[in-house]
């Protein structure tokens, strides 16, 4: 139904129509209409962030955990540059958000006036669309259009800038009514012949693997459950990126673990050996394949994919099927059990066979100590005592986030909120702000290390006021650690800026902002002190300190193929085993 209303109301009324219950900000003059209307109704709450870039971050975090776009709202020139970050995140990890960013008056565009920026022109290459209102007739079919682009196809982020005198400009409101954008009209069923070829593809296959990756978890949770289906129903093994985590469950016994540079030696050599690899969702990631020219070279590849750009851009694949995830898989299980499909048992039963046998490396284990916490034994435990309630993991960048990823058990999709793309540290604990707002009743978990969690620190603050229970979980060793893993491994020993010095004390940290601090640094007291974090009603700051010389394992150096491994060494005599082989002097070494 039509209504008379200014553009500022026309954003709010948009976003109540379009089901959003919640916005992170941060009010400037050139978006002070549109916070005045926000003032005069009670449908749309708003969370005031401490710094732009965290308002992305925790709408991500908001968008992962529900499935629903994420909104932030920042004003001109600063607030619009400082969310550039978040948005290029978003656009890296495919997840669907709406920022809105005001501008200066019309007239003023171009004059370099006070706070003004060329948003658009900025943000054209970090998000999926964009937009400068310069009409308020414009207005509501742009911002219906926004959420449209940025949940439909592949997700991404859009921005919407709007002038001052646009926010100020009475006109015609209009509610969303089949909106769709003239020119993108993503395909989301897939072309049934090249599904039935990949069916028969995979009923010959001798040594098939499942290679699946947020496209899975974007696609809904209809997709997670045909996957696990089809998977019950080949007997195919399954790995996946770091951000497809949960989509299968890890307890399951096709489960390989992560692949990647630091994922297991089962997945990765699964990976390279095998004659027929299905990507699900997954693009191909540089920290996948490893060296491109001797990646899965005698295989042939199957890419699914709802982003046709995505299909044949980085390994040429020998099937591509553009399609969502959850369409595509829905129609691979019904041909293969309408056709009583059955794969070849005889030789899945060798290739499990030869699986178990790289499964037998213990890629992931690691040195126990009875004085010292080790890392990995920090997130194992944490996983533990966390498994049986509702919880979400969000990370920081860098050893932790791998660690958090190599030994936390993720069953339920939308439960792991990490920056896989972009790597952007500080991302953690804004993105726990936003699952946590989207979900109050859960435990939330930002798995930090000491310097990552210092670039958005500020959002104590957000969590603080808002009483919202977030728990950072710092993996506390006194070095940026993958940055000193990288040195002492490829570059000497040669510590280069890597300490972390001058940190807080981070339990008076916690207490300065009014939330709760712990810090552990004794094996037999974890336990406890996990407890303790997990039973607080308030947000807690939790110093772990732990082995500081601990490297993350395995890892795929830099330029070499993706079956060429480090592994930890163990032992107290033996150099490290397998693949590649690093000297002290940090001579690569094959």
């Amino acid at each position: 139904m039509a209504k008379q209303m200014t553009g500022a109301e026309m954003v709010v009324e948009a976003l109540k129509d379009q089901g959003v219950d919640t916005v992170f900000g941060y009010p400037g003059g050139a978006v002070l209409p549109i916070y005045d209307a926000l003032f005069h109704q009670n449908s749309v709450r708003h969370v005031l962030v401490r710094h732009e870039q965290g308002a992305g971050h925790a709408a991500e975090g908001y968008a992962r955990s529900t499935g629903k776009v994420g909104v932030l709202l920042v004003t001109s020139g600063p607030g619009a540059t400082n969310a550039v970050t978040a948005l290029t995140d978003a656009l890296l990890d495919s997840i669907p958000l709406v920022c809105i960013t005001g501008q200066v008056p019309t007239h003023l565009i171009g004059s370099d006036a006070f706070q003004e920026c060329d948003t658009t022109g900025i943000t054209r290459s970090c998000t999926k669309h964009n937009y400068l209102v310069r009409n308020v007739a414009d207005l509501p079919r742009i911002l219906h259009e926004a959420f449209y682009v940025a949940s439909h196809g592949r997700p991404g982020p859009v921005l919407v800038d709007i002038p001052k005198d646009v926010q100020f400009a009475a006109g015609t409101y209009t509610g969303p009514s089949n909106v769709q954008h003239k020119t993108y009209q993503p395909r989301v069923k897939g072309d049934i012949e090249k599904i039935r070829q990949l069916v028969e593809m995979m009923k010959v296959a001798k040594k098939p693997v499942f290679y699946t990756g947020g496209g899975v978890i974007n696609a809904g949770p209809k997709a997670s459950m045909l996957l696990r289906e089809l998977v019950g129903l080949t007997n195919f093994p399954i790995t996946s990126t770091l951000m497809g985590l949960g989509a299968y469950p890890a307890s399951g016994k096709n489960w390989l673990g992560m692949l990647g540079m630091h994922g297991t030696y089962e997945a990765n050599h699964a990976m390279h050996d095998c004659d027929l690899m299905i990507c699900v969702g997954a693009r191909f990631d540089d920290r996948i394949t490893g060296r491109l020219d001797a990646f899965s070279p005698r295989s042939r590849k199957a890419h699914i994919d709802i982003d046709p750009s995505s299909i044949n851009k980085v390994v040429k694949v020998d099937l591509g099927i553009i399609g969502d995830c959850a369409y595509v898989l829905e129609d691979m299980v019904r041909l293969w059990r309408s056709s009583a499909a059955q794969a070849d048992k005889a030789a899945l039963a060798q290739w499990w066979g030869q699986i178990d046998g790289w499964r037998q490396k213990k890629s992931l284990a690691y040195g126990p100590s009875k004085t010292t916490i080790k890392p990995q034994h920090a997130i194992r435990r944490l996983y533990e005592l966390t498994k049986n309630r509702k919880t979400f993991i969000t990370t920081e960048v860098g050893q932790h986030q791998m660690w958090a990823a190599q030994h936390y058990g993720f069953e339920e999709p939308n439960r792991w909120m990490t920056s896989g793309g972009l790597g952007t540290m500080g991302y953690g604990l804004p993105a726990a702000i936003g699952v946590q707002m989207a979900h109050p009743e859960a435990l939330v978990v930002d798995i930090a290390g000491e310097a990552s969690i210092l670039m958005n620190m500020q959002e104590m603050s957000t969590a603080l006021q808002y009483r919202l229970p977030v728990k950072v979980f710092i993996l506390n060793n006194s070095y940026m650690g993958m940055v000193r893993q990288w040195q002492e491994l490829l570059h000497g020993g040669r510590y280069s800026e890597s300490y972390s010095e001058a940190l807080p004390d981070f339990v008076k940290l916690a207490e300065a902002y009014g939330g709760h601090g712990i810090r552990c640094s004794d094996p037999n007291d974890l336990d406890a002190a996990i407890q303790e974090m997990i039973d607080s009603p308030k947000a807690v700051i939790f110093d772990c300190v732990v082995d500081k010389q601990e490297n993350c394992f395995p890892m795929i150096p830099s330029g070499k193929a993706h079956n060429e491994m480090i592994l930890a060494d163990l032992s107290d005599d033996a150099g490290i085993e397998l693949g590649s082989v690093i000297d002290e002097r940090g001579k690569l070494l094959v």
